[in-house]
């Protein structure tokens, strides 16, 4: 009898994210959150020597694991930084070309890569639902030179129209946009994972293109999950679901008591198959 193995979509974003960090890069990364977890995940596990900075000014922190409860976003998580500046000089720091990605999660995003952090429904004075704002994001999407964006793949998420843009992707998608609006050349939106499916970006229309599915989704349970219908890749890769180990670290050392990552959609999957079940 083949064996199961379980995990929240938060899980499933984080070990996708943690194999895309590239050790030879330089990551500017939300300041808590999955987005900083499945950093520490790849520093944790295959790429120990990555640098990354943290949205507030930590400089190539050195965390110890495990973890303490409520770390991450308060200043024992910046633990043996190099340096620990401000929120404006780490954001001249990306203007200036240093920091080879930006990682972070949105509310909401469209077909070119703009994305919200702020609210939902209504209108800005009177919104039905706000968060937290785009803090930092603006800066770390306008600015460097490619955007890791992770979100859940609901349509709620994937919309035509944002109910408000926090920060910057391709803008309308024509040539040029992010030039005109001041923003660097060559910078924007690379990837957008989901729990199910990892999309990129069309080098001439800068609209958004699937180009990866777990493998127990189809391509029709993808698009029934976006307001907008994507660009198809020729061939459409398979994503690695969670491996046992990932999901170990992620539970004993990364977020112990699973604050952030037991919320959300849960999926029990055939370890041999990657096939869903129950």
């Amino acid at each position: 009898m083949s064996e199961t193995l379980t995990f929240t979509d938060v899980e499933a974003n984080i070990c996708t994210i943690a194999h895309l960090i590239e050790e030879d890069k330089l990551y500017f990364v939300q300041m808590a959150g999955a987005p900083l977890m499945a950093v520490l995940l790849a520093k944790r596990t295959r790429v120990p020597a990555v640098g990354y900075v943290v949205e507030e000014g930590a400089i190539a922190p050195d965390p110890v694991f495990p973890l303490p409860r409520m770390m991450l976003g308060a200043s024992r998580s910046h633990y043996r930084a190099v340096a620990w500046t401000g929120m404006n000089i780490v954001d001249a720091h990306a203007a200036l070309g240093f920091m080879d990605y930006g990682l972070l999660a949105c509310l909401q995003i469209d077909k070119f890569g703009n994305f919200n952090s702020t609210f939902t429904g209504g209108s800005y004075e009177q919104p039905e639902r706000r968060f937290g704002g785009a803090g930092g994001a603006n800066e770390i999407a306008s600015q460097c030179w490619r955007t890791l964006l992770m979100t859940k793949l609901q349509r709620r998420k994937f919309v035509n129209k944002l109910d408000f843009m926090s920060s910057p992707g391709f803008l309308d998608g024509t040539p040029g946009a992010r030039e005109r609006a001041g923003l660097p050349a060559n910078t924007g939106p690379y990837k957008v994972i989901t729990q199910e499916a990892i999309f990129g970006f069309d080098d001439q229309t800068r609209q958004m293109r699937l180009i990866a599915m777990m493998p127990w989704v189809t391509e029709e349970e993808v698009l029934s999950k976006m307001e907008f219908e994507p660009l198809i890749a020729d061939q459409v890769e398979r994503m690695e679901p969670p491996t046992e180990e990932e999901l170990a670290i992620i539970r004993a050392e990364i977020d112990p008591g699973g604050l952030t990552v037991s919320r959300g959609e849960w999926f029990t999957i055939d370890s041999e198959s990657g096939q869903r079940v129950g």
